[in-house]
């Protein structure tokens, strides 16, 4: 070949360095890490680019480009770093977890090894109510006294469970069976690689406010201890443009545009049409995009007009 290219050198990430391999812990017996990953911020800019050359020389062009990439979801290029986290995680968090399937995972097997003696505990004041609002979710907690009954509950069944899950490892039943009773609350751990975009979408989800809370503690510490120091610019655009950020719909947008009008006649019967102001016993009935629109209007410092 006529063509000479210029010797390329692995990307490293001094930030990310330091930190490889240090556990952070989370609940009472987790904790995810790092374990290697490939690619920085500027990654991203060269592949945007399509270019093996080191991109522009100003650190702001980057970043430009980074928040333009995000902003109008040129995702392609966020492909082009990825990550592997050793993840332990209590069970019934990490089914959450798995159904995020743009990933390569290898899982603890308890089919070929005793499973994890650890499983997550819930302490008094930790115990939370059941959301009348959302049904797959929780909204304030339970009295320390209630809790203290649950938590002592919550010991003995776990205690129970593991000691009859030992007795059956003893007696030398097959551990792909002995396994069967053990709680959702056991441990297990995992090696879990994903690309940065898939990540992003990932903590989207598992960030939100009303995903549940303890693989949100998992999220929170990837995003702002890990993502924040291996892609800055990357996870400043996603705060920016995904996070921090509200989308609207077209009926939304004409709801906003009248009520900055002073126009309520139109306001309403925009939502009339749109299903969101039927009543029953003399009260609004439920609707969560309208719901939704709500704590809009709130962030924007605008009175709901229904």
């Amino acid at each position: 070949m006529s063509e000479e290219f210029e010797k390329l050198e692995q990307v490293k990430v001094p930030a990310l360095d330091e930190i490889l391999g240090k556990p952070f812990k989370v609940l009472d017996d987790g904790f995810i890490r790092v374990i290697d990953y490939m690619g920085s911020d500027q990654s991203v800019v060269q592949a945007a680019r399509v270019s093996y050359g080191k991109g522009t020389k100003k650190l702001r062009q980057d970043r430009g480009l980074i928040r333009y990439l995000m902003r109008h979801k040129h995702t392609t290029p966020f492909e082009m770093c990825e990550i592997k986290f050793h993840i332990r995680i209590p069970m019934d968090a990490w089914r959450q977890w798995i159904r995020h399937r743009t990933a390569n995972v290898n899982e603890y097997s308890t089919r070929y090894s005793i499973a994890i003696d650890s499983a997550q505990t819930t302490k008094p004041d930790e115990w939370r109510m059941q959301s009348k609002d959302n049904k797959q979710g929780s909204s304030g907690y339970f009295d320390v006294e209630t809790g203290r009954q649950l938590s002592e509950e919550e010991r003995k069944l776990q205690n129970l469970a593991r000691e009859t899950y030992q007795k059956r490892i003893d007696l030398g039943v097959a551990r792909e069976q002995a396994r069967k009773d053990l709680p959702l609350s056991t441990y297990t751990e995992a090696y879990w690689k994903i690309d940065l975009h898939n990540l992003l979408h990932f903590l989207r989800l598992r960030m939100e406010k009303n995903a549940q809370l303890e693989i949100r503690k998992y999220a929170q510490i990837i995003g702002h201890e890990i993502v924040a120091k291996w892609v800055p610019f990357t996870w400043e655009a996603f705060l920016d443009y995904e996070m921090n950020a509200q989308k609207f719909s077209a009926i939304e947008l004409e709801i906003i545009k009248n009520i900055i009008s002073a126009n309520t006649e139109a306001v309403l019967e925009i939502a009339e049409k749109a299903g969101w102001l039927k009543v029953k016993d003399g009260r609004l009935v439920k609707n969560l995009e309208r719901m939704e629109m709500e704590e809009k209007l709130e962030l924007l410092g605008l009175e709901k007009p229904w």
